[in-house]
């Protein structure tokens, strides 16, 4: 192989990361971040390209290749404008030669672990992260069919194996001392000037954006129960921390959420839903959490408005504006139960 060849509400909250495949290697989900993830399919299913290039700033999707367009495309107007003329057919060559040398390490890999089939995939994430106090991380790293394969170590500069296939390729690129340097370079300076141009470039696009949210109530078709939707819309960037609290208590564990979807304007969207007797006398009211907001974004469910087994309901609405400004943050400490929502826990490259 050659180097260049029903879940929780809280699960994407502000402190939170996900380890899936193609997302965001441990950290804090608000420093701005450049990624980058390739994906080679060795027997691909029909409409799947063989490989696919994505990048990513923040979590705004900013260039796309792919085998089956054979061109790195921007996403985002603001994108043209940060490169020179010339990126797009550099880019795209170095891609299409990503794209072959992918094509190859997967066959190597497949006689390494001695498989007999063709469903296999072959994946590469690297990026870098600033942080607030202007620190920076970087991190690069290749995975076999959903596991790691080998990365490489920011802090001894050189590549780790995690399985045993790994090590052959391990000792080639460690002896690699022209790859070391290009690897390292890239990730502590080269990476971060990019980020640095994209963020200045995409400001606006950038720019973080308050969610709105709206409490609506439906009866349940069983057991007589009502059951509360807390619709949250129009914030940026995705993750996002919603929960149901109970007299000033978080219940996230009665709290089923949706995933957060795109919105189709450069905003997200999600929701939260709980199931609850309309005769109790508690109080009910959606927390919701995000980077953009100074203080809880808290809307209360009117008991006294709900919906019957008939037609028509309304909903209780809160926006931002009517609680602390964005800006500012709380003067006081906030109490866990009562003024928070609970969340849980290649080659050289040129871009």
């Amino acid at each position: 192989m050659t180097a260049g060849a029903g879940p929780r509400c809280s699960r994407t909250g502000r402190d939170g990361t996900d380890r899936a495949v193609q997302d965001l290697p441990r950290g804090t989900a608000s420093s701005p971040s450049y990624r980058h993830f390739y994906t080679g399919v060795l027997d691909p299913s029909p409409g799947v390209p063989a490989f696919t290039a994505v990048s990513y700033v923040n979590d705004q999707k900013i260039l796309h290749y792919d085998s089956e367009t054979r061109r790195e495309e921007p996403r985002g107007d603001w994108v043209q404008g940060a490169v020179d003329p010339d990126f797009w057919e550099r880019e795209t060559r170095s891609l299409r030669g990503w794209q072959r040398g992918f094509e190859g390490n997967q066959v190597t890999l497949r006689h390494r672990y001695n498989q007999t089939d063709w469903s296999h995939t072959l994946q590469f994430m690297y990026g870098c992260e600033l942080g607030e106090d202007n620190s920076t991380e970087g991190y690069m790293q290749f995975g076999y069919d959903g596991e790691d394969f080998i990365s490489y170590d920011l802090r001894t500069h050189t590549w780790v194996a995690v399985p045993t296939e790994a090590r052959v390729t391990q000792s080639r690129w460690n002896g690699d001392k022209n790859l070391l340097l290009i690897v390292r370079a890239y990730l502590e300076w080269k990476c971060i000037e990019w980020l640095r141009k994209y963020l200045q470039h995409g400001k606006a696009a950038l720019q973080s954006k308050s969610p709105m949210s709206q409490v609506s109530d439906r009866p349940s078709s069983w057991a007589r129960l009502t059951t509360l939707s807390c619709q949250v819309h129009g914030f940026y960037p995705k993750n996002i921390s919603v929960v149901w609290l109970k007299n000033g208590v978080a219940q996230p564990q009665e709290t089923s959420c949706s995933e957060v979807l795109p919105s189709g304007d450069g905003t997200y969207q999600t929701w939260a839903t709980i199931e609850i007797d309309p005769n109790s006398n508690h109080n009910y009211t959606c927390c919701v959490e995000h980077v953009s907001l100074g203080a809880d974004l808290r809307v209360a469910w009117d008991k006294s408005r709900q919906r019957k087994w008939g037609p028509g309901h309304r909903a209780e609405t809160l926006e931002q504006s009517q609680l602390q400004h964005p800006l500012q943050s709380s003067a006081e400490p906030r109490e866990a139960h009562d003024n928070s929502c609970e969340t849980s826990g290649r080659g050289e490259t040129d871009h």
